[in-house]
C-alpha cells in the first residue's frame, strides 16, 4: 500500500464486524486508507466494503490474542513504509458466567485478546507518533469498566484495565501532539452478546445502540482529542453518571441481576 494520494493512514483492530467495521466506514468517509485487521475470515469481504467508499484499505487475518499475531499486524503498517496517523485498539471479545465454573483458557484467552494484546499494539504504535509528534489512538472500553461485573468478572475488569490504561497514556502525551481516547459503548447491536453466550440474560436481551451511530460518537470524540467518551444513546450517559455515585458494592448487585446467565425472563 504506497501512499499515492497523501491520504492519512489507520489501523483498526476488530474490523470484520460491528463497531470496528463501523469504525472503519468512518475513517474510509473521512478519507483516510486503512489497515483492518480481525482473526475470522471476515476480513476480506469487510475490506472490500470499506474500500468501496473510494480508499485504499489492506486486510489481516490474524490472531490478536497471541504476540505473533500483533506483530503480523503492525508489520503490515510498517510495510506501507508510511507513518500512522490513527490507532483503533477495538478487538476484543466477552465471555459470561460464574468464575468458579468457566474455563481456564476461555479466561486467559480474554486476558490475552482485551488487555495484553491492547497494550502490546500500543507499544508498537505510540512511539513512532511520540517521535513525529503527531498521531491519534483509541481503545474500545465499555460502560463495563464502571463497575465490577457479576458472571462477566473476566470481561468487566478487562475494560476497567483499559478505561484507566487509556486515561493514564492520555495525560503522559498530553504535549506530545499524541491524544488518546477511550471509547465507552453500552449494549451494542453486534454479535457480542452470542459470542459471549449471554443471549439469555437481561443485558442480553434488552434494548441497545446502533454500531453506526457508537463508530461515529468514538470518531468524533477521537478527532477532538478528547479523553474518552461515552457512545451510543442517553441512558449509557445517565448510567456511567450514575456509577461514580453507586457504592461498588451496589453496583455488582444490580449488574449481577442482568448479568446473570438464564435471566432474560427474570
Amino acid at each position: 500500500m504506497t501512499d499515492t494520494s497523501g491520504r492519512p493512514l489507520a489501523l483498526v483492530t476488530g474490523a470484520s464486524s460491528g463497531i470496528g467495521y463501523e469504525l472503519a466506514k468512518e475513517f474510509a468517509r473521512h478519507g483516510f486508507d486503512l489497515v483492518v485487521v480481525a482473526e475470522d475470515d471476515g476480513i476480506g469481504p469487510a475490506a472490500r466494503d470499506v474500500e468501496a467508499l473510494g480508499v485504499t484499505v489492506e486486510p489481516v487475518q490474524a490472531d490478536l490474542a497471541t504476540p505473533a499475531g500483533v506483530q503480523r499486524a503492525y508489520d503490515r503498517v510498517t510495510a506501507t513504509g508510511r507513518p500512522l496517523d490513527a490507532l483503533v485498539i477495538n478487538a476484543g471479545i466477552g465471555l459470561s458466567g460464574r468464575f468458579a465454573e468457566t474455563d481456564l483458557a476461555d479466561e486467559l484467552r480474554l486476558i490475552d485478546l482485551n488487555v495484553r494484546s491492547s497494550v502490546h499494539l500500543a507499544k508498537l504504535g505510540i512511539p513512532p507518533m511520540v517521535a513525529r509528534g503527531a498521531g491519534r489512538v483509541m481503545f474500545t472500553s465499555s460502560i463495563a469498566a464502571t463497575q465490577p461485573g457479576p458472571f462477566e468478572a473476566g470481561y468487566a475488569a478487562s475494560k476497567a484495565f483499559l478505561l484507566s490504561f487509556s486515561e493514564a497514556l492520555h495525560n503522559e502525551l498530553k504535549d506530545s501532539g499524541v491524544t488518546v481516547t477511550a471509547l465507552m459503548p453500552g449494549p451494542t447491536d453486534t454479535e457480542f452478546f452470542a459470542r459471549a453466550d449471554m443471549g439469555d440474560t437481561r443485558l442480553g436481551a434488552g434494548p441497545k445502540d446502533d454500531p453506526a451511530e457508537v463508530a461515529r460518537h468514538g470518531f468524533e470524540a477521537m478527532m477532538a482529542g478528547r479523553d474518552h467518551v461515552v457512545a451510543g444513546s442517553v441512558r449509557n450517559r445517565m448510567l456511567a453518571g450514575a456509577a461514580k455515585l453507586t457504592p461498588e458494592r451496589v453496583k455488582a448487585e444490580l449488574h449481577g441481576r442482568q448479568a446473570r446467565p438464564g435471566s432474560a425472563a427474570g
